[in-house]
């Protein structure tokens, strides 16, 4: 569904003249930061994962598995460094929401990652999926506001293709339930309806997360390469343990297929 001009004028969220270049950059923000800290100018690893939760890292940095990346230019969050297979892969924990998720990624582009994948919790939508599953998310319907400053007014956004073979090799063969498709981004988790969930049901969305047609919007105007991975973990009609991701050993397996799917396409 697209909008008239009539409707843009009405809605300040609708009428971002999108073609104008920004009085703020992530390249200024960039600078901020390492001006006030010291810090040389260093790039990131060029595949970094937006591990949304936390839980991972948490977990990475109690076992000692990855290592501070010190010169990340962020005010608002750290980087780790993981190595696989060899090679390093940056994790940025809690970029929670569209918001928080773009304003991280721009600045991960800047400073020269060429691959971003998200990976979040999600709640299902479609009955079919199990608990716990995963959603390789190939599009997302834009119940938020950060996309629209990215992109012009649309139902939704789909995801660049060019991740996704690459995250299908990656995560299958760890023998958990694998499914691509639609999700929903919402910037209210507490305003969930029943209404909505059987509508998005009914039209083939899989899941409701906070980030993913955020950062594809991202990725479209940026030409960046960004994917999202929904880690399925509840359901309003689930009657099984709240928030169940299965192992806490799946989780890191997990993360580590994101960051070789995300070195597959860098290379």
């Amino acid at each position: 569904m697209n909008f008239d001009d009539h409707d843009k004028h009405n809605f300040p969220l609708l009428s971002h003249p999108l073609d104008a270049e920004s009085v703020f950059t992530p390249q200024a923000l960039i600078e901020a930061v390492r001006a006030e800290k010291g810090m040389i100018s260093v790039t990131v690893p060029e595949v970094c994962v937006l591990e949304f939760d936390g839980d991972l890292t948490d977990q990475l940095v109690r076992s000692n598995a990855v290592e501070r990346w010190k010169t990340w230019a962020c005010f608002h969050t750290p980087m780790f460094a993981l190595e696989v297979d060899g090679r390093q892969c940056g994790i940025v924990p809690r970029a929670i929401g569209g918001p928080f998720a773009v304003l991280v990624a721009e600045q991960l582009l800047a400073s020269g990652a060429k691959v971003i994948v998200g990976l979040t919790s999600a709640g299902r939508v479609s009955k079919r999926l199990p608990i716990p599953s995963l959603v390789i998310a190939t599009g997302a319907i834009r119940d938020e506001g950060t996309s629209y400053h990215y992109l012009p007014p649309a139902n939704s956004v789909e995801a660049r293709m060019n991740l996704i073979p690459s995250l299908l090799a990656e995560l299958g063969p760890l023998g958990l339930p694998v499914h691509r498709g639609m999700v929903w981004t919402t910037d209210a988790p507490y305003r969930e309806t029943a209404q909505e969930i059987k509508m998005y049901a009914e039209q083939g969305v899989l899941a409701v997360e906070m980030q993913a047609a955020s950062l594809f919007a991202l990725a479209v105007m940026r030409n960046a390469t960004i994917g999202v991975v929904a880690h399925v973990s509840n359901a309003i009609d689930h009657t099984g343990e709240p928030f169940d991701k299965g192992p806490e050993t799946d989780g890191i397996r997990i993360l580590k297929a994101l960051c070789r799917a995300g070195l597959a396409v860098a290379s």
